[in-house]
């Protein structure tokens, strides 16, 4: 795919350039040809300079005087001729810019230059995104609030056109080509060093597959992320070096887990994921009771690993037999319409204590549920929704818990894409129980207050100065991170401010004890607390005084070596 914008104009423009050159090469012969009567009687000729003077601005303005003396008759009949000879070729030269205005191809092009110009020009790092639809709309749009850039590769003009009617707060190039086409992703800008990443979310395993393989090939470097429901295409996609492996279906059955064994672990993540930190009522799934799951699809089998685990005992309804083949042994599955009540009956709805309508379909799950409800009031309700389109439906029906995928996928990623940190520490603590949760849950409370913010800091030269300088002059100084939950305006007191993880190379830090944990250049640091904590932590790490002051409880006082710049 290459930019021949220029080349298509002088293609199409060709013959109609002829036309005018032939058309003003006769007016211009002709006017030489006939001779001129000067007032004096003498015959005279045009010089071809006077003849190309005069028909220029006889052909463009239908305008003119008869020069350098009045025209005989042969003259003005062959003036007359050209006036409608040199009109005709205009038109026609102007019919074929109009054509070649409205011309598809070369708008393409032209947008290829524009395209292919911006990300020219693009100095910091950005993230092709492959597909453009709900849910990278949304991604990108939480990236642009946080001043990352994307670009986006589309197959579908349309949908390129309603990029160009969204109101980011950033530029997002758009390019209208293949992703199966090699030359789209160099085209993209795959190659260049500030390309940080590469997400590919559609519901095709296939394509995402494809989109992986693709990126790694041709840039070993980039971060990869794509989504895969179903496990064998996962398994391909990191053995061909996929950095992140999304499965939506993974990350409900992870949730229903938590909800049911380490609530406080739950709620912690959802926190990380903009929820506040609170456990709502609805977040806590019955413990106890039989469930009721309607749908043996990718998210049913999903939910069965999840159910199992947490040793919750369960029934499956599946309207397909050829999917409830599929069932393991063992497991309890009835075949036929979960919204059907003899078949609800069937699964002993009057005592379940929950049901979870999990189909792809989303009006069969509301369906299933307002079935449920009817025989069973009490019973706890967890329905899948599809689409955001449905969320006013969903939201009418008064479900305990609505799952929304693409909910779940966006916060995913853009946890993936802008607080890498937040996203490993969710990972870390997956497997650390209830009563971790509960503990880190009452220390975030009691150190901050009920909904602190999160902050990713890197510890370096650019963003801790004064923290690199003062460890280059004073050999041997080490300065411990809980220097930087001291306040600034009294270095005794401390800002509400807490460690969660710190990364050091190889080396992962949960919840460290922030007297004994040295800060280190190159340490990456997910901290909790309020915007003054972290304004007040940022100033200590910049500037020489205030660390000064927060570490040694004294004024810092300028040798005269340093007035003058020599030290």
């Amino acid at each position: 795919m290459q930019n021949n914008s220029l080349f298509l104009i002088i293609k199409r423009m060709r013959t109609p350039m002829y036309v005018l050159v032939v058309t003003f090469s006769i007016s211009i012969l002709g006017m030489v040809l006939i001779p001129g009567q000067t007032p004096d009687g003498q015959t005279y000729h045009l010089t071809f300079f006077d003849a190309f003077y005069f028909v220029s601005y006889m052909a463009t303005t239908i305008g003119f005087g008869e020069s350098p003396y009045a025209f005989t008759y042969p003259q003005k009949l062959w003036v007359g001729f050209c006036i409608y000879l040199t009109v005709i070729g205009w038109f026609y030269a102007i019919g074929a810019i109009i054509t070649l205005v409205q011309d598809k191809v070369l708008a393409a092009q032209i947008a290829l230059a524009q395209f292919q110009r911006k990300v020219r020009k693009m100095e910091d790092p950005f993230i092709i995104f492959v597909g453009y639809n709900s849910l990278t709309r949304r991604i990108i749009d939480h990236l642009a609030k946080d001043g990352i850039r994307s670009v986006v590769i589309e197959k579908n003009d349309e949908k390129i056109k309603e990029l160009s009617l969204q109101d980011y707060t950033i530029e997002v190039p758009a390019l209208s080509g293949d992703i199966r086409n090699p030359e789209v992703f160099k085209i993209a800008g795959i190659h260049k060093a500030n390309c940080r990443a590469v997400v590919s979310l559609f519901n095709d395993d296939v394509m995402n597959l494809h989109v992986a393989l693709s990126a790694k090939l041709m840039n070993k470097h980039v971060t990869v992320v794509v989504e895969a429901t179903q496990e064998e295409y996962g398994q391909n996609l990191k053995t061909i070096g996929a950095d992140i492996v999304e499965n939506p279906f993974k990350i409900v059955a992870k949730r229903i887990y938590l909800s049911l064994t380490s609530p406080s672990l739950l709620m912690i993540e959802q926190w990380l994921y903009g929820d506040p930190l609170v456990l709502r009522k609805k977040d806590r799934l019955p413990r106890e009771g039989k469930y009721i799951v309607c749908g043996y699809g990718r998210m049913g089998q999903a939910l069965e690993v999840g159910l199992k685990r947490a040793g919750i005992d369960y029934i499956f309804i599946e309207a397909s037999p050829e999917k409830a083949a599929k069932a393991r042994r063992g497991e309890k599955v009835i075949v036929g319409d979960a919204d059907d009540k003899k078949i609800l009956l069937k699964a002993d709805i009057q005592e379940a204590s929950c049901i979870i309508a999990a189909t792809k379909d989303d009006l069969l799950n509301l369906s299933i549920i307002m079935a449920a409800k009817r025989i069973n009031p009490d019973i706890y309700t967890v329905a899948r929704e599809n689409h955001l389109a449905d969320s006013v439906v969903f939201k009418a029906a008064k479900i305990d818990r609505v799952i929304m995928l693409e909910t779940l996928m966006i916060n995913k990623t853009y946890n993936v894409l802008a607080r890498p940190l937040a996203d490993r520490f969710i990972r870390l603590i997956s497997y650390r129980g209830e009563s971790w949760g509960e503990k880190t849950v009452k220390l975030l409370k009691e150190k901050i207050n009920n909904n602190p913010d999160t902050r990713e800091m890197k510890v370096d030269e650019e963003s801790a100065y004064a923290v690199a300088m003062m460890m280059k002059e004073k050999e041997g100084v080490k300065v411990p991170y809980e220097v930087l939950q001291r306040r600034r305006d009294d270095w005794r007191k401390h800002n509400p401010l807490m460690i969660l993880y710190i990364r050091r190379g190889e080396e992962e830090i949960l919840l460290p004890d922030a007297t004994e944990v040295m800060i280190e250049m190159g340490d990456e640091v997910l901290f909790a607390g309020t915007k003054e904590a972290f304004e007040d932590a940022e100033y200590i790490m910049q500037n020489l005084y205030e660390l000064h002051y927060a570490f040694y409880g004294e004024e810092y006082e300028i040798s005269w070596k340093h007035r003058l710049g020599v030290a």
